[in-house]
């Protein structure tokens, strides 16, 4: 079977690009599962932008979607290229567009002005998994690859409200995350706040295959 690179769900279209991640977040749906909306998003290579954009107008063959965003099973920007080549290809079709992250894309892209970029190729919304209220509980549930992750992810968030690009940040509904706070924090920097569901680990038998979650970002 060829690799899911764009598949349907929530009335949108969603592109699974890389399934490399700079986080390991321990409530992720990775954990126990590949199968998201149906769909396998186990990748054997990673698709270029070419190959994402000729899916997409696929895609829009079975019907109008509110918009196509950058969701897969691994962080879009550690992918920046195709990212920003498809985004642009999204905005000169006037097609809603929104990068879903872990805010990690400067770290992940150094000599890159990350969030101008994305807003030169007309970005429309980003959200960013923050996922904790304080640095300390960010490393314990997200597990990042780099140090001081936590402030990184706020600058982007920040970075992105800046650039008028439509910020959302996110969290994950358990107590130690803190909801309230991190919600505090998006406010604060004049950004949206939403709360997504915990998907624990289905209790199956061993030879059953576990169910498929809901789409946690």
């Amino acid at each position: 079977m060829p690799d899911t690179i764009v598949y349907r769900g929530k009335d949108n279209i969603y592109l699974n690009i890389t399934n490399r991640c700079s986080c390991d977040c321990e409530f992720c749906f990775r954990t126990f599962t590949t199968d998201v909306f149906g769909s396998d998003l186990r990748l054997s290579s990673e698709p270029g932008a070419e190959e994402l954009t000729q899916e997409i107008e696929l895609a829009f063959l079975d019907g109008p979607a509110e918009e196509v965003a950058f969701v897969g099973m691994g962080e879009p920007t550690m992918r920046l290229e195709v990212v920003l080549a498809v985004t642009e290809w999204l905005t000169l079709r006037r097609l809603p567009s929104r990068l879903v992250t872990n805010g990690h894309g400067r770290l992940l892209n150094p000599s890159v002005d990350v969030v101008a970029a994305l807003a030169r190729v007309g970005l429309g919304a980003v959200t960013v998994s923050l996922n904790a209220a304080d640095p300390e509980t960010y490393d314990l549930l997200c597990r990042p690859m780099f140090s001081k992750a936590f402030r990184e992810v706020l600058g982007f968030a920040r970075s992105c409200v800046a650039h008028d690009i439509a910020t959302t940040l996110t969290a994950v509904d358990l107590p130690e995350s803190d909801p309230n706070g991190c919600r505090a924090i998006a406010e604060a920097m004049g950004a949206s706040f939403r709360l997504r569901p915990y998907v624990p680990p289905p209790e199956s038998p061993p030879d059953s295959p576990p169910e498929s979650p809901p789409l946690a970002r």
